[in-house]
C-alpha cells in the first residue's frame, strides 16, 4: 500500500548505489535490490572497498536467483563443456570470452572455469551486460557466460549455442542445456542471486515485516510466472539465511580472485 520509487543508480559495479543505501537513515524506508556481484564478488577487488558488503546493510531476503550458462559463437567448433575445453587446450591464449566487466559474476565465473579446466582463455571485460551479448552475437568474441535472462532468448533463437549451466540441477525452461556438474566439473557453481538488504541499525521489527511482504509477495503465482519465463527462478529466504549466504560467497570468490591472480585495486 505504499508507493514505491525506484532510483537506478548504476556505476562501479553497484559501488554508487551501495554506498548510497549504506548511509541513508536506517528506518527501513530506502533498500537496494543487490546481486551476488556487487555483494560477493565485487568487494574482493578493493583493498578498501567503498563499503562493506555485511556490516553496512541488514539483510532482509533474497527474491530471485539465476544459475550462470555458458554459450558461445555457433561458429566455435565445440557442441559440449568437454569439446570446449579440448578445443582452449590446443589453443592456448586464442580464445576470448566477454563479460559485463570486471568483477561481475560473468567473470568470475569464467575464471572459476579456467582453474578448474587447467585453460586459458583471454578475458574482455565490456561496460555491460548487452555490450558483452552484442560482442558474441556478432563473432568478436567466442564466448560469454551470462545470467539466463540476458541470453535466453539468443539460445531460443539459434544466434548462440548453449553448453552448460554452472547450476546443480536443469532449469525448467532450458532443459536441454546440460549442468557443469553432468559435464564432468561439478566444482564450477555459480548463480547471480538477487536480494533485497536495508541499511545497517534498521529495527529488526522493520526488517521482519518487510521480509513478511517480500516473501508473500514472491510467492504470488503471476510473480512467479514472470520470473520463471525470463530464466530466473523466484527464491526467498530469512533475513538470517540471507546474511549467511552473503558471508558464505564473499569467501568463495575471494579464493577465486586469489586462485586467478586477479589484480586488486
Amino acid at each position: 500500500g505504499q508507493t514505491v520509487v525506484v532510483d537506478n543508480r548504476s556505476g562501479g559495479t553497484g559501488a554508487v548505489g551501495s554506498v548510497l543505501v549504506a548511509q541513508a537513515p536506517p528506518d527501513g524506508y530506502t533498500l537496494i535490490l543487490v546481486t551476488s556481484s556487487t555483494h560477493a564478488i565485487s568487494p574482493n577487488f578493493f583493498r578498501k572497498p567503498p563499503y562493506n558488503p555485511v556490516k553496512d546493510f541488514a539483510p532482509v531476503s533474497l527474491v530471485a536467483n539465476a544459475p550462470e550458462i555458458l554459450v558461445v559463437h555457433p561458429s566455435v567448433p565445440a557442441t559440449t563443456i568437454k569439446e570446449l575445453v579440448a578445443l582452449a587446450k590446443s589453443r592456448p591464449d586464442r580464445l576470448n570470452y566477454a563479460s559485463a566487466g570486471t568483477g561481475t559474476i560473468g567473470h568470475l565465473t569464467a575464471e572459476l572455469f579456467k582453474v578448474v579446466t587447467g585453460t586459458k582463455i583471454t578475458h574482455v571485460p565490456y561496460k555491460g551486460t548487452g555490450d558483452a551479448i552484442r560482442e558474441v552475437l556478432g563473432g568478436q568474441v567466442q564466448m560469454v557466460i551470462g545470467a539466463p535472462g540476458a541470453v535466453i532468448q539468443h539460445i531460443r533463437s539459434g544466434r548462440l549455442r548453449a553448453l552448460g549451466a554452472a547450476t546443480r540441477q536443469r532449469l525448467p525452461e532450458l532443459k536441454d542445456i546440460p549442468t557443469f556438474a553432468e559435464s564432468g566439473y561439478p566444482a564450477i557453481e555459480a548463480s547471480n542471486w538477487y536480494a533485497i538488504l536495508a541499511t545497517a541499525g534498521t529495527p529488526n521489527t522493520v526488517i521482519n515485516k518487510l521480509n513478511r511482504e517480500i516473501v508473500r509477495s514472491m510467492q504470488l503465482p503471476e510473480i512467479k510466472e514472470m520470473i520463471l519465463r525470463q530464466g530466473y527462478e523466484a527464491t526467498t529466504s530469512t533475513p538470517e539465511a540471507l546474511g549467511s549466504l552473503i558471508k558464505n560467497d564473499l569467501e568463495k570468490w575471494n579464493k577465486v580472485v586469489k586462485a586467478a591472480g586477479m589484480q586488486i585495486n
